[in-house]
């Protein structure tokens, strides 16, 4: 009897850097900051980083973990479950609106 080799690859996912969903992530970083009156700068005070940190977050350069992204969060006084929910729906819109320009 023949032994049959298993193949060990794994699942790969795909780098989400570029995709739209993560462009409507950043989209709604940005917005969320902007609409509590907070400047790049006093974000970075808040939470004790550069200014160009927070640019190099907002513009995709510089990728945010989820406990960045919970203090990120509570600095702007933005619960992160709505923070996600935010970023559902711009998901969800980007969807329903593949040519529009609102994903970053």
């Amino acid at each position: 009897m023949q032994a049959v080799a298993l193949s060990k690859q794994r699942p790969t996912m795909e780098k989400t850097i570029y995709t739209r969903e993560y462009g409507v992530m950043l989209r709604v970083l940005r917005e969320m900051r902007e609409q509590v009156l907070l400047t790049q700068m006093e974000l970075a005070s808040k939470l004790n980083v550069t200014q160009v940190f927070i640019s190099k977050c907002e513009s995709g350069q510089r990728r945010l973990d989820l406990i960045e992204l919970r203090a990120w969060c509570m600095a702007m006084g933005v619960s992160t479950s709505d923070f996600l929910k935010a970023v559902e729906v711009g998901i969800a819109d980007a969807h329903l609106h593949p040519h529009s320009n609102r994903s970053g």
